[in-house]
Parts: C-alpha cells; structure tokens; sequence
C-alpha cells in the first residue's frame, strides 16, 4: 500500500476533447479514490465558462440549484490513461479519458 497523496485529476472527454475539460481534486491512495467526503470540481465548458461542481460520496456530480449528473469516477482507476463514465441525463453519457495527475501543493523548482 501507498501513502496517499492529494491530486488535482485532469481528464478530457473522448468524443471531443475540447469540449468541457474536467478538474477535481481528490485523495488517492493505490490508484483508488480514498476521500471519503465531498470532492470539488469544474467543467470548462465552451461559452458558459467555468461550471464548477461538487462530486458527492453517492457519484452525483452537483451543480447546485437542483441540476445533478451523474460519474462513476470513484470507482474508477485514478492513472493516466484510465477512463470512467459521466451521464449528464437518463440517456446521453460520455467517457474521459484522465490525461494528467498532479500533486496539490508541488511546485517546480525551475
């Protein structure tokens, strides 16, 4: 077993990676999520900007004033190239792919 560590996770949207970009930020330990709280996030999406959101215990991603989609990124492998599914209503989803992990708090001595 690892030590956790606290990431920001990167990850694009297959279909279109251009299109609504998402950050979160989340504790792993061995490549599993081991927050057991709330998470916080964002979307960068096209013309509506930043949406930031919070990933609840339960997978729902909440954006507040009752609008909710849905991931499965907590059970997920938390590596680079690992995917996992967002369902933004009963029936369209989309799969991201996590293209980045980066240690919150690291700075680059350069």
């Amino acid at each position: 077993m690892s030590a956790a560590r606290d990431v920001r996770i990167v990850a694009l949207w297959r279909d279109d990676p251009k299109a609504a970009p998402m950050t979160i930020d989340a504790r792993i330990d061995d490549a599993r999520i081991v927050s057991t709280w709330d998470l916080f996030g964002a979307f960068a999406l096209d013309a509506d900007g930043l949406r930031p959101f919070i990933l609840r215990r339960d997978g729902r991603i909440d954006f507040g004033f009752g609008e909710s989609w849905r991931s499965d990124l907590r059970e997920a492998t938390i590596k680079v190239g690992s995917e996992f599914s967002v369902w933004f209503n009963e029936s369209d989803s989309g799969r991201y792919r996590i293209v980045k992990l980066a240690v919150l708090g690291a700075k680059d001595n350069k």
